[in-house]
């Protein structure tokens, strides 16, 4: 089944990714108006959909948890061009870009995608089985990686304000790659098992990955996607920071904005394994995607900021932090049981939309 699936939806895998090139052909080094504006928004946005699908495709023939893996570096990537490309053209009112993105992505994994996954799942099976020697390793490295690099800058005393020197910025850079290397090593060789879901019996877990063929087809038109968002993004970043000015809300919401758009695909998916009573897949999407994105953003980042000489803010204000570690807190709750219902859903999706509200209305 899963293999006619795969071939019925060639035709637009292939389409999407032609047409967002073509798109970004037509409006790059052009002003936006409200209507090709329009056009870059739903190219963008279709350039993501079509990217994480051709990802999901491939994770199907790698297997668990290397698909799960291929997902959170395919959004990470994209991710990573949106921040460089808004941090490039946006000048001085871009040094907090990649903090806001990857506390708002942390913020939208570990309370919006795990709540809503608890409360979806939960609501259909009642109790949700996942592997505690999985989820606990992954929210100990998220936890150690969101304190050195969103709340230890803002207690530093080498530099002014929230930022870091250069020799703390590279450092802080080596020790996130390295950190997230040895998570995927444990995640990948070490203690595979450790991530595989409970119950393997569960509805979708018997299907038939692709060919090599259609596996190479997909990871061509990925590269293909990438570059077309790349592209699109650096087109859409003055609009995108325009319309935060002047709806007057704080500039935190263009992070919030690009962390929604890029991982809404990757919330779709980890919902619909939720849904078939695959938890711990879910929670390998969710918590991977936050990981690979302070694992991989931190050090772009960083050394953009280093080789370009940009300024970087990354510490967190007072408010955010308390938000970060209440929800650090909750997180760890949730994950020592290896079991859940829909109050831990309930309780995160309520953080999820404090955050959303205090973002807007600080």
């Amino acid at each position: 089944m899963i293999r006619k699936l795969l071939f019925s939806v060639t035709a637009w895998c292939i389409a999407l990714p032609v047409v967002a090139c073509i798109v970004l052909a037509a409006v790059w080094g052009r002003p936006l108006g409200w209507t090709l504006m329009g056009f870059v928004i739903a190219a963008l946005i279709a350039a993501v959909v079509v990217a994480v699908h051709h990802a999901e495709v491939i994770a199907l023939r790698v297997g668990e948890p290397f698909g799960t893996l291929v997902l959170a570096l395919a959004v990470t990537v994209i991710e990573v061009s949106l921040i460089v490309s808004l941090m490039l053209s946006g000048g001085e009112t871009a040094s907090a870009l990649a903090r806001d993105t990857v506390f708002a992505t942390v913020m939208i994994v570990c309370n919006g995608v795990v709540g809503l996954c608890l409360l979806m799942g939960a609501l259909r099976h009642r109790v949700l089985a996942f592997r505690v020697e999985g989820t606990n390793p992954a929210l100990s490295v998220l936890a150690t990686l969101t304190i050195l690099t969103l709340v230890l800058p803002a207690f530093t005393s080498t530099t002014p304000g929230p930022t870091l020197s250069t020799a703390q910025l590279a450092f802080v850079g080596v020790v996130s790659l390295t950190l997230y290397g040895v998570f995927i090593f444990v995640q990948t060789v070490r203690h595979r098992s450790y991530f595989l879901p409970v119950n393997v019996k569960t509805e979708g877990a018997q299907m038939v990955p692709p060919t090599v063929a259609v596996t190479m087809t997909s990871l061509g038109l990925l590269l293909v996607c990438l570059v077309a968002v790349v592209g699109l993004a650096k087109v859409l970043a003055p609009s995108i920071e325009s319309a935060v000015v002047a709806a007057s809300a704080p500039h935190a919401v263009v992070g919030i904005a690009i962390a929604l758009m890029v991982l809404l695909p990757e919330t779709l998916a980890a919902v619909r394994t939720a849904m078939l009573n695959r938890m711990q897949i879910s929670f390998n999407l969710a918590l991977g995607s936050a990981l690979a994105t302070i694992g991989l953003t931190i050090p772009v980042v960083a050394a953009t900021s280093i080789l370009l000489g940009l300024k970087l803010d990354l510490g967190l204000p007072p408010k955010e932090m308390v938000m970060l570690l209440l929800t650090l807190m909750i997180s760890a709750m949730t994950l020592s049981g290896g079991r859940s219902t829909v109050l831990q859903g309930a309780v995160h999706l309520v953080l999820f939309f404090v955050f959303l509200f205090l973002a807007i209305v600080p």
